[in-house]
């Protein structure tokens, strides 16, 4: 979203109209989640993607038409047909796009809220925005008859990391690429500096009981110690006794991750970030992190 937005943003303040198209529905292996963005300027620009290259295009031909008319379209794209010429996705999976002419003022994407936009039907193009938690994640729903597209707004998911070891430069340099937002924490002074982990966004000198006060972690905070001293961390089965001990019960048990990462044979601090990050991105989609060649399952979460 963020490089669609921007590029509004520049292309509005130009003085040029622009079209915005969102990817409101996904069936089977589509390259694209839902609320994927591609804008459009009128005199042909682009800027995002809904589909990864397959149906751009043709999306951004009807773009031009949206920005014409100033009437917004509910495009849907599936597998092609022998036709050479017809636009489709040759991944197998299917998409809706709404296409729509941008007009008043741009949605905070780190504001927490939703947006309803009615997408097909008379009312098309109308929307509404609500904060009271009655949708938790971006979906078609219907609504009195209408096909209405609620999308999810809110921070970035933030990787919180204890201990400015090596690894957590490689992992703030990964996530960053990924949109997260990261906050390595050390209570030693001298390895949580900006020299050492350059691509952190924000560097704590503090105790981890201090840094979860400050940072609260939530549903969209990762978690990763790196140290392996007492004060920071212990033991993968001391610490699930002493928990068990406190009245932590086994399901929340489920969360902690220990060691962290997937099995790919990592061998660098690069590597085991991939690896990491890796089995976060899976735990965050529900998926177990396989290979995709043994998953019946639809590739794109």
């Amino acid at each position: 979203m963020g490089e669609a937005l921007s590029a509004i943003k520049r292309w509005r303040d130009g003085g040029q109209a622009v079209a915005l198209a969102t990817v409101v529905a996904t069936r089977r292996s589509a390259p694209r989640p839902l609320g994927s963005k591609l804008a459009v300027s009128e005199t042909g620009e682009l800027a995002g993607s809904v589909s990864g290259g397959c149906v751009e295009s043709d999306v951004a031909v009807h773009a031009r038409e949206v920005l014409e008319s100033g009437l917004p379209k509910l495009l849907s794209y599936g597998i092609p047909d022998e036709d050479a010429w017809e636009v489709g996705l040759p991944c197998g999976g299917e998409i809706d796009v709404f296409v729509e002419r941008v007009e008043g003022e741009l949605p905070d994407p780190e504001q927490p809220q939703v947006i309803f936009t009615v997408v097909d039907g008379d009312r098309a193009g109308e929307r509404w925005v609500s904060d009271d938690g009655e949708v938790t994640r971006t979906q078609l729903v219907e609504r009195e008859g209408e096909r209405v597209f609620a999308e999810v707004l809110g921070p970035p998911p933030r990787l919180l990391v204890f201990g400015a070891v090596d690894l957590a430069e490689e992992l703030c340099r990964a996530a960053k690429g990924l949109g997260w937002r990261t906050v390595v924490a050390d209570a030693r002074a001298r390895f949580a500096t900006a020299e050492r982990i350059p691509s952190a966004d924000e560097l704590v000198v503090a105790w981890p009981e201090e840094v979860l006060q400050q940072f609260e972690p939530d549903d969209r905070t990762a978690v990763v110690v790196l140290t392996h001293e007492d004060r920071w961390d212990v033991p993968q089965e001391r610490r699930r006794e002493q928990l068990l001990e406190t009245g932590v019960s086994e399901k929340q048990l489920e969360r902690l991750c220990g060691p962290a990462g997937l099995d790919l044979g990592a061998g660098t601090p690069a590597e085991t970030a991939v690896s990491i990050l890796g089995e976060i991105l899976a735990v965050r989609a529900g998926r177990e992190g396989g290979r995709l060649r043994a998953s019946s399952e639809r590739i794109h979460a």
